[in-house]
């Protein structure tokens, strides 16, 4: 027994119960007896208070009905800012029409000279207007963190009302949560120094959000 089974085993015995089952089953009990705590109610329109508050956190909001025009958005957005007609993508995004568009995208993590990456989300947060990105093979973190210009496609049937809805929806979707949940709430800022907000202090300088239904 290591130390930390050994303090945990003290605590135990203080609190005059015994460890039953594994921690993520102790969990799993947990949750499922504890109710969630009480929540505003959700507003009328999940998909409008999304932008707004997302609209509201720096972020840039465009939307259409149908997912193939994504990468024409893109690049006219790109030529806006006068910013590069490359970067890279998650893999599940590959398919789209990026050469059609002007834009080269490569499927693959990002590495530090991208300076444009593309990602979904596996939902977004209307209460906040904050994403919920979930770490793995095929949804690198590496794409949202890494590049200058983070732009991310959101399906409208996947926008929430509450942080706690989006917990609730994961454990519903994967069960166990995977290594790294990110949360991404506009672009990375600080008021560190002397109180002043500097944005892209930590990551993206700006974000995209693109609202398409999925395909």
């Amino acid at each position: 027994m290591n130390a930390r089974e050994n303090i945990l085993g003290r605590i135990r015995d203080a609190q005059a119960r015994a460890a039953k089952g594994t921690p993520a089953d102790t969990l799993t009990g947990h949750l499922a007896q504890h109710p969630r705590g009480p929540v505003p109610p959700p507003p009328e329109d999940l998909v409008a208070c999304f932008k707004a508050r997302a609209i509201k956190l720096s972020s840039d909001v465009l939307e259409t009905r149908d997912r193939k025009n994504v990468p024409e958005l893109l690049a006219n957005y790109l030529r806006q800012k006068s910013l590069p007609l490359s970067g890279v993508c998650w893999p599940s995004l590959g398919g789209l029409p990026w050469h059609a568009a002007g834009l080269e995208m490569q499927s693959r993590p990002a590495r530090n000279e991208d300076l444009v990456g593309v990602t979904g989300a596996f939902c977004a947060i209307a209460e906040t207007g904050t994403l919920m990105l979930l770490g793995g093979a095929r949804t690198p973190a590496t794409t949202s963190l890494l590049p200058e210009t983070h732009v991310a496609i959101v399906d409208p049937g996947r926008i929430v009302a509450t942080m706690e809805d989006a917990w609730g929806l994961m454990r519903e979707a994967v069960g166990q949560p995977p290594r790294a949940v990110n949360f991404i709430s506009g672009p990375s800022r600080t008021a560190d120094i002397e109180q002043t907000v500097t944005l892209g202090a930590h990551g993206p300088y700006r974000v995209l959000l693109i609202i398409a239904p999925a395909a």
